[in-house]
C-alpha cells in the first residue's frame, strides 16, 4: 500500500516540516511578485488611498495552494479573503501576500511576503520574504530567530535619545481621529530619528534585527503581524499593546521594541494631547 505524504488533522506536524513549507511558499510568492513587477500590473481601490492589485490576489493564491499541498485540512486567514476558513484544525495560517502594496504600485521595492502560523490560538512561526534584498527572515517559537540562516537578536539601545523607530499610518488615515500623527510628533521630539517605511512586517523584522529599536502602530490586522511577532519575541524583543498588556494580533495597537527602550515608548504613548 502506498502511504499519502498528506498529513491528517489531528496529527502533531513537525515544526521543522511547516516551515520547510512556509520558507518555499513565501519565496515562490515573491518570485512570482517580482515577475509582475517587471511584466505590469492592475490596481484597484478599496478606498481612496487603499489599492489592491492583482499581484496581490495572485500571491496570496500562491501561498494558498502551495501550503495545501502538505496540508489540506489546515485553515487560512489571509489579507484579500479576509475571514477564517471554517474546520476543526488545530492549525491557522495567517497570510500577507504583499505587505506593502502601495510601495510595489509605485516601484518602491520595500514590500514582502508574510506568513505565520497560529497552533491552538498561539503564533508558533513566522516566516517573512523580502524578494527585492532576497531577505528571508524567520523564526519557530523557543527557536530562536534568523536571517537569511544567521541568527537575529535585537538591538542593545537603552535611551529613546539613542533609538531609530519606525511606524505606520493606516488606510483610513484622512477619515479617522486615531490616526496616529499625535504620536508621530511625540515621538519625533523624543527619539534619535524616525521611519515610515510601508511594511508592517518588514519593520518588525528590522526591529529583530536590530536595524531599528522600536516600532509602534494603530489599527493593524492580525496578517500585518503575525509572522514578525514571532521573529521579533524569538530576537529577544518585547511586545505589548499601548497598555503594555501582552500583545493579541486581534487587537489594533502593537509596541515592538529591544526591551530596554519598551517602557519609554509606553510613557510616550501615555501622554495627553496638549
Amino acid at each position: 500500500m502506498v502511504q499519502s505524504s498528506v498529513l491528517n488533522l489531528h496529527e502533531s506536524v513537525p515544526r521543522e516540516t511547516l516551515l520547510e513549507v512556509a520558507i518555499s511558499a513565501s519565496r515562490k510568492a515573491g518570485t512570482l511578485l517580482l515577475k509582475y513587477a517587471e511584466t505590469g500590473f492592475r490596481i484597484e481601490y478599496k478606498a481612496p488611498i487603499n489599492l489592491v492589485t492583482d499581484a496581490d490576489r495572485a500571491a496570496e493564491q500562491c501561498v494558498i495552494d502551495h501550503i495545501r499541498t502538505s496540508f489540506p485540512t489546515h485553515r487560512f486567514l489571509a489579507e484579500e479573503r479576509g475571514h477564517v476558513e471554517e474546520g476543526q484544525s488545530p492549525y491557522l495560517w495567517i497570510i500577507d501576500p504583499l505587505d506593502g502594496t502601495t510601495n510595489f504600485a509605485h516601484g518602491y521595492p520595500v514590500y514582502c511576503v508574510s506568513i505565520g502560523l497560529e497552533y491552538e490560538g498561539r503564533c508558533v512561526l513566522g516566516v517573512v520574504f523580502d524578494p527585492s534584498r532576497n531577505e528571508l527572515f524567520t523564526a519557530m517559537e523557543h527557536q530562536g530567530a534568523q536571517l537569511n540562516g544567521r541568527s537575529l537578536h535585537v538591538s542593545k539601545a537603552v535611551t529613546l535619545d539613542s533609538s531609530l523607530l519606525v511606524t505606520g499610518f493606516a488606510y483610513d488615515i484622512r477619515e479617522t481621529p486615531r490616526n496616529n500623527l499625535d504620536h508621530f510628533v511625540k515621538f519625533a521630539l523624543k527619539a534619535q530619528g524616525l521611519r515610515r517605511t510601508g511594511s508592517a512586517a518588514l519593520d518588525l523584522c528590522y526591529v529583530a534585527a536590530g536595524r531599528f529599536d522600536g516600532f509602534w502602530e494603530v489599527r493593524l490586522n492580525p496578517w500585518d503581524m503575525a509572522a514578525g511577532a514571532v521573529i521579533v519575541r524569538e530576537a529577544g524583543g518585547r511586545l505589548t499593546d499601548f497598555n503594555g498588556k501582552d500583545l493579541s494580533i486581534y487587537g489594533q495597537e502593537l509596541v515592538a521594541s529591544n526591551g530596554q527602550i519598551h517602557e519609554a515608548m509606553l510613557a510616550v504613548l501615555a501622554q495627553e494631547a496638549p
